[in-house]
Protein backbone atom coordinates (compact mmCIF):
# COMPACT_ATOMS: atom_id res chain seq x y z
CA UNK A 1 0.00 0.00 0.00
CA UNK A 2 0.95 2.99 -0.59
CA UNK A 3 1.14 6.36 1.71
CA UNK A 4 -1.44 7.99 -0.38
CA UNK A 5 -3.29 4.79 -0.37
CA UNK A 6 -3.48 4.76 3.37
CA UNK A 7 -4.06 8.28 3.55
CA UNK A 8 -7.27 8.12 1.83
CA UNK A 9 -7.85 4.69 3.88
CA UNK A 10 -7.70 6.64 7.37
CA UNK A 11 -9.75 9.48 6.18
CA UNK A 12 -12.39 7.16 4.44
CA UNK A 13 -12.81 5.35 7.55
CA UNK A 14 -12.91 8.24 10.18
CA UNK A 15 -15.52 10.52 8.00
CA UNK A 16 -18.29 9.63 10.23
CA UNK A 17 -16.91 10.62 13.08
CA UNK A 18 -14.27 12.99 12.55
CA UNK A 19 -13.71 15.99 9.77
CA UNK A 20 -11.67 16.22 6.89
CA UNK A 21 -8.86 18.06 8.69
CA UNK A 22 -9.25 16.65 12.11
CA UNK A 23 -8.55 13.00 10.10
CA UNK A 24 -5.63 14.59 8.27
CA UNK A 25 -4.31 15.67 11.36
CA UNK A 26 -4.32 12.45 13.28
CA UNK A 27 -2.98 11.03 10.14
CA UNK A 28 -0.35 13.23 10.35
CA UNK A 29 0.45 12.74 13.90
CA UNK A 30 0.24 8.65 14.18
CA UNK A 31 2.62 8.87 10.57
CA UNK A 32 5.07 10.97 12.33
CA UNK A 33 4.98 8.87 15.12
CA UNK A 34 4.78 5.46 13.38
CA UNK A 35 6.91 6.19 10.35
CA UNK A 36 8.94 9.23 11.01
CA UNK A 37 7.47 11.07 8.57
CA UNK A 38 6.58 15.11 9.04
CA UNK A 39 3.61 16.44 7.11
CA UNK A 40 6.16 18.12 4.49
CA UNK A 41 7.86 14.06 3.82
CA UNK A 42 3.99 12.86 3.56
CA UNK A 43 3.26 15.70 0.94
CA UNK A 44 6.79 15.00 -1.17
CA UNK A 45 6.37 11.55 -1.50
CA UNK A 46 2.54 10.57 -2.05
CA UNK A 47 3.66 6.85 -3.54
CA UNK A 48 6.29 5.64 -0.87
CA UNK A 49 5.34 2.15 -0.33
CA UNK A 50 4.23 1.41 3.30
CA UNK A 51 4.99 -1.80 4.74
CA UNK A 52 2.26 -4.52 5.79
CA UNK A 53 3.02 -4.41 9.36
CA UNK A 54 3.11 -0.79 9.56
CA UNK A 55 -0.49 -0.97 7.71
CA UNK A 56 -1.63 -2.91 10.65
CA UNK A 57 -0.73 -0.70 12.84
CA UNK A 58 -2.20 2.20 10.86
CA UNK A 59 -5.57 -0.26 11.17
CA UNK A 60 -5.49 -0.98 14.59
CA UNK A 61 -5.61 2.79 15.16
CA UNK A 62 -8.52 3.50 13.48
CA UNK A 63 -10.12 0.71 15.41
CA UNK A 64 -9.77 2.46 18.57
CA UNK A 65 -10.47 6.02 16.86
CA UNK A 66 -13.51 4.42 15.87
CA UNK A 67 -14.83 3.26 19.66
CA UNK A 68 -13.85 7.00 20.99
CA UNK A 69 -10.92 6.75 22.24
CA UNK A 70 -8.28 9.54 22.86
CA UNK A 71 -5.58 9.33 20.38
CA UNK A 72 -3.53 10.70 22.85
CA UNK A 73 -3.89 7.21 24.79
CA UNK A 74 -2.93 5.64 21.82
CA UNK A 75 -0.21 6.84 21.57
CA UNK A 76 0.65 6.50 25.15
CA UNK A 77 1.88 10.31 25.32
CA UNK A 78 0.33 13.82 25.49
CA UNK A 79 2.22 17.26 25.13
CA UNK A 80 1.78 20.10 28.34
CA UNK A 81 3.40 23.27 28.31
CA UNK A 82 5.91 22.02 25.54
CA UNK A 83 6.60 18.77 27.16
CA UNK A 84 6.11 15.14 26.45
CA UNK A 85 4.55 13.61 29.12
CA UNK A 86 3.21 9.68 29.15
CA UNK A 87 -0.11 9.22 30.10
CA UNK A 88 -2.74 6.06 29.79
CA UNK A 89 -6.06 5.20 31.49
CA UNK A 90 -5.07 5.69 34.64
CA UNK A 91 -4.42 9.61 34.51
CA UNK A 92 -5.82 12.39 33.03
CA UNK A 93 -4.84 13.54 29.41
CA UNK A 94 -3.54 17.37 30.16
CA UNK A 95 -6.05 20.39 29.15
CA UNK A 96 -4.77 23.75 27.73
CA UNK A 97 -6.63 25.21 30.85
CA UNK A 98 -4.41 23.10 33.16
CA UNK A 99 -1.61 24.74 30.95
CA UNK A 100 -2.88 28.33 31.90
CA UNK A 101 -3.02 27.48 35.50
CA UNK A 102 0.88 26.53 35.60
CA UNK A 103 1.78 29.68 33.25
CA UNK A 104 0.20 31.71 36.00
CA UNK A 105 2.08 30.15 38.78
CA UNK A 106 5.41 30.44 37.14
CA UNK A 107 4.99 34.30 35.95
CA UNK A 108 3.66 34.84 39.60
CA UNK A 109 7.07 33.23 41.32
CA UNK A 110 9.46 33.07 38.57
CA UNK A 111 11.55 36.08 40.27
CA UNK A 112 11.30 34.38 43.30
CA UNK A 113 15.29 32.78 44.24
CA UNK A 114 14.03 31.19 47.75
CA UNK A 115 13.40 27.46 48.19
CA UNK A 116 9.85 27.52 48.03
CA UNK A 117 7.55 24.40 49.88
CA UNK A 118 4.51 23.57 47.09
CA UNK A 119 1.92 20.89 47.81
CA UNK A 120 0.49 19.40 44.55
CA UNK A 121 -2.83 18.11 45.63
CA UNK A 122 -4.50 15.33 42.86
CA UNK A 123 -1.19 14.69 40.94
CA UNK A 124 -2.43 12.40 38.01
CA UNK A 125 0.08 12.49 35.28
CA UNK A 126 2.54 14.67 37.24
CA UNK A 127 2.61 17.25 34.51
CA UNK A 128 1.66 20.24 37.14
CA UNK A 129 4.87 19.51 39.41
CA UNK A 130 7.03 18.38 37.00
CA UNK A 131 6.93 21.76 34.88
CA UNK A 132 6.68 23.86 37.77
CA UNK A 133 10.16 22.06 39.00
CA UNK A 134 11.83 22.86 36.00
CA UNK A 135 10.89 26.81 36.27
CA UNK A 136 11.51 26.95 40.24
CA UNK A 137 14.13 24.78 40.68
CA UNK A 138 15.06 25.56 44.15
CA UNK A 139 11.46 24.33 45.27
CA UNK A 140 11.07 21.67 47.38
CA UNK A 141 7.39 19.76 45.66
CA UNK A 142 5.09 17.39 47.29
CA UNK A 143 2.32 15.74 44.87
CA UNK A 144 -0.06 13.53 45.89
CA UNK A 145 -2.83 11.37 44.79
CA UNK A 146 -5.21 8.36 45.84
CA UNK A 147 -4.39 6.17 42.92
CA UNK A 148 -0.90 4.35 43.20
CA UNK A 149 -1.15 3.82 38.63
CA UNK A 150 -1.22 7.24 38.40
CA UNK A 151 1.74 7.74 40.72
CA UNK A 152 3.34 5.26 39.13
CA UNK A 153 2.82 7.53 35.72
CA UNK A 154 3.57 10.54 37.88
CA UNK A 155 7.24 8.85 38.66
CA UNK A 156 7.82 8.00 35.14
CA UNK A 157 7.16 11.20 33.72
CA UNK A 158 9.58 13.00 36.89
CA UNK A 159 11.94 10.45 35.75
CA UNK A 160 11.67 10.84 31.90
CA UNK A 161 12.51 14.81 32.80
CA UNK A 162 14.92 14.43 35.76
CA UNK A 163 13.46 16.57 38.20
CA UNK A 164 13.06 15.76 42.04
CA UNK A 165 9.37 15.49 43.45
CA UNK A 166 7.79 13.77 46.75
CA UNK A 167 5.01 11.95 45.47
CA UNK A 168 2.71 10.56 48.36
CA UNK A 169 -0.14 8.06 48.14
CA UNK A 170 -2.58 9.71 49.91
CA UNK A 171 -6.83 10.05 50.13
CA UNK A 172 -6.76 13.67 50.72
CA UNK A 173 -10.29 13.60 51.76
CA UNK A 174 -9.85 11.33 54.56
CA UNK A 175 -6.43 12.15 55.66
CA UNK A 176 -4.40 14.99 57.30
CA UNK A 177 -1.60 16.91 56.12
CA UNK A 178 1.37 16.49 58.01
CA UNK A 179 3.45 19.55 56.60
CA UNK A 180 3.28 23.26 56.01
CA UNK A 181 3.24 24.60 52.40
CA UNK A 182 4.20 28.54 50.71
CA UNK A 183 1.85 27.29 47.94
CA UNK A 184 -0.71 25.25 47.35
CA UNK A 185 -2.23 23.97 43.50
CA UNK A 186 -4.57 22.03 42.71
CA UNK A 187 -6.34 20.65 39.62
CA UNK A 188 -9.06 18.32 41.44
CA UNK A 189 -12.14 16.23 40.40
CA UNK A 190 -14.73 18.83 40.34
CA UNK A 191 -17.47 18.02 37.88
CA UNK A 192 -20.72 17.30 39.64
CA UNK A 193 -22.87 14.42 38.45
CA UNK A 194 -25.80 16.28 37.24
CA UNK A 195 -22.98 17.73 34.60
CA UNK A 196 -22.28 13.82 33.28
CA UNK A 197 -24.42 13.91 30.45
CA UNK A 198 -22.79 17.21 29.38
CA UNK A 199 -19.30 14.81 29.09
CA UNK A 200 -18.37 13.95 26.18
CA UNK A 201 -17.86 9.63 25.74
CA UNK A 202 -14.47 10.36 24.58
CA UNK A 203 -13.63 11.66 27.89
CA UNK A 204 -16.07 10.08 30.78
CA UNK A 205 -15.57 6.59 28.57
CA UNK A 206 -11.90 6.57 28.30
CA UNK A 207 -10.34 8.22 31.43
CA UNK A 208 -10.48 8.22 35.00
CA UNK A 209 -14.03 8.79 36.83
CA UNK A 210 -12.16 9.52 39.83
CA UNK A 211 -10.34 12.01 38.38
CA UNK A 212 -12.98 13.92 36.61
CA UNK A 213 -15.96 13.56 39.04
CA UNK A 214 -16.40 15.02 42.60
CA UNK A 215 -17.84 12.90 45.15
CA UNK A 216 -21.97 12.71 45.35
CA UNK A 217 -21.88 14.23 48.68
CA UNK A 218 -20.31 17.86 46.93
CA UNK A 219 -19.21 18.77 44.17
CA UNK A 220 -17.37 21.19 46.10
CA UNK A 221 -15.28 18.99 48.57
CA UNK A 222 -12.07 19.31 47.90
CA UNK A 223 -11.81 22.93 47.53
CA UNK A 224 -13.76 23.01 50.94
CA UNK A 225 -10.97 20.66 52.44
CA UNK A 226 -8.75 23.16 50.64
CA UNK A 227 -9.46 25.88 52.27
CA UNK A 228 -9.90 24.53 55.85
CA UNK A 229 -6.18 23.25 55.32
CA UNK A 230 -5.45 26.98 54.91
CA UNK A 231 -5.67 27.52 58.21
CA UNK A 232 -3.08 25.15 59.46
CA UNK A 233 -0.94 23.81 56.07
CA UNK A 234 -0.67 27.24 54.48
CA UNK A 235 2.27 29.46 54.95
CA UNK A 236 1.87 32.74 56.07
CA UNK A 237 2.16 35.19 52.90
CA UNK A 238 1.50 31.80 51.66
CA UNK A 239 -0.45 31.53 47.88
CA UNK A 240 -3.08 28.80 46.62
CA UNK A 241 -3.62 28.51 42.18
CA UNK A 242 -6.67 26.26 41.63
CA UNK A 243 -8.13 25.61 38.42
CA UNK A 244 -12.39 25.14 39.04
CA UNK A 245 -15.65 24.29 37.53
CA UNK A 246 -16.72 27.64 35.28
CA UNK A 247 -19.94 27.01 36.48
CA UNK A 248 -19.38 27.30 40.25
CA UNK A 249 -17.04 30.13 40.47
CA UNK A 250 -18.46 32.34 42.90
CA UNK A 251 -19.08 29.75 45.41
CA UNK A 252 -15.88 28.01 45.23
CA UNK A 253 -14.85 31.64 45.80
CA UNK A 254 -16.85 32.11 49.20
CA UNK A 255 -14.56 28.84 50.69
CA UNK A 256 -11.71 30.86 50.56
CA UNK A 257 -13.00 34.34 52.24
CA UNK A 258 -12.30 33.28 55.67
CA UNK A 259 -9.14 31.84 55.29
CA UNK A 260 -7.10 33.98 53.04
CA UNK A 261 -6.34 37.96 52.91
CA UNK A 262 -7.29 37.77 49.38
CA UNK A 263 -8.48 35.52 46.67
CA UNK A 264 -10.03 36.05 43.22
CA UNK A 265 -11.19 34.47 40.16
CA UNK A 266 -9.74 34.99 36.84
CA UNK A 267 -10.51 34.00 33.26
CA UNK A 268 -9.63 31.35 31.43
CA UNK A 269 -8.50 32.33 27.42
CA UNK A 270 -11.98 30.82 26.54
CA UNK A 271 -13.43 33.95 28.78
CA UNK A 272 -14.85 30.94 31.20
CA UNK A 273 -14.34 31.29 34.86
CA UNK A 274 -11.35 28.78 35.47
CA UNK A 275 -8.97 29.67 38.20
CA UNK A 276 -8.66 30.88 41.74
CA UNK A 277 -5.48 32.17 43.15
CA UNK A 278 -5.21 34.25 46.87
CA UNK A 279 -3.18 35.28 49.63
CA UNK A 280 -2.97 34.15 53.54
Amino acid sequence: MTLQELKNLFKKELEKIYTLSESLELFYIFSEKFLELSKLDLQKNPQKEISDEKVKLFLSVIAELKIGKPYQQILGEAFFYGNRFFIDENVLIPRPETEELVDLIIKKLCHNSTSLKILDIGTGSGCIPIILAKFLPNSQITSIDISPKALNIAKKNADFHKVNINFVLKDYLNEKLDDVYDIIVSNPPYIGTSEEEEIPLSVKNFEPKIALFAPPESVLVFYEKIAEDCKNHLSEKGMIFLEINQKLGQQTLNLFKKTLSKSKILKDLSGNERFIIGNK
